[in-house]
């Protein structure tokens, strides 16, 4: 997989109230490469422990004042009156409110989107992880909550940035989706020539109003795992698992069943 100049965005798509998302962390690892990022980073949340070995590109954990001029809302929605709006708060259960702060979703059946900036870095040789953490804290019927990581050139103005179906492009995107009694699955979609490629297995999110821990690690030989509270929840190559590489053989359509068959 090449990526070419990427930047990272962080994207919530929420259909539901009281929703929070908390911690996010982008490290790297080194290791010997067959793909690697270029990016630049429009991302989301408060950072957890990073290796000792890694180097952390983008963390956040609300802790200033100043986190609004960090982060910037995006007008998708706004004309129709279905964007919802954001606020910090620490939830309704926590030790330390002011080390457990998240952006929270405050109105129901709204769409959220916002994002920010970070440094340019390539993680050509070396492991990619991306984490975050998301709380339901009520009974959550319909709703998904994403990191996206969105190409330089798919994003001139923060302020534009969208979702359904004139999404804008991203190359990566993470994070767990509920939606009935039928879906309740992590989401690793990785884009490659044009096309979105949603991994072909269900990985099971969590569903209770406490916090959880949401992982996804990209590695230079081209496997991956996904992590729900440090519990590894599924890992394998990334050809296995995506079908973003053509079929090793498909039908010749030029032969035909011979006619005394």
């Amino acid at each position: 997989l090449s990526y070419q100049q990427i930047n990272h965005s962080c994207w919530y798509q929420r259909r539901v109230r009281g929703s929070q998302f908390k911690r996010l962390e982008h490290q790297h690892t080194h290791k010997s490469a067959t793909h690697s990022f270029n990016m630049t980073l429009l991302v989301v949340l408060t950072t957890l422990i990073a290796l000792c070995s890694a180097h952390v590109y983008f963390k956040e954990d609300f802790s200033d004042a100043n986190w609004e001029s960090r982060w910037v809302v995006s007008d998708w929605k706004k004309d129709s009156g279905e964007s919802g709006a954001w606020a910090l708060s620490a939830g309704k259960y926590y030790t330390d409110e002011s080390k457990e702060r998240g952006l929270k979703t405050t109105q129901d059946a709204r769409f959220y989107d916002i994002s920010a900036k970070h440094e340019e870095f390539s993680n050509k040789g070396k492991d990619l992880f991306i984490q975050f953490s998301v709380k339901h804290e009520q009974t959550i019927d319909c709703g998904g909550g994403y990191i996206k990581l969105v190409p330089a050139d798919a994003l001139d103005d923060q302020k534009n940035f969208k979702g359904g179906e004139k999404e804008t492009k991203y190359n990566i995107m993470f994070g767990p989706d509920i939606c009935g009694y039928s879906t309740k699955k992590v989401h690793f979609i990785l884009h490659n020539k044009g096309t979105n490629h949603l991994i072909k297995s269900d990985i099971p999110c969590e569903t209770d109003e406490f916090t959880h821990i949401y992982t996804g690690a990209l590695y230079p030989d081209n496997t991956f795992k996904v992590f729900v509270d440090g519990e590894e929840k599924k890992s394998g190559t990334i050809p296995d698992n995506w079908d973003i590489l053509p079929p090793k053989k498909i039908n010749d359509p030029s032969q035909s069943k011979p006619a005394d068959w």
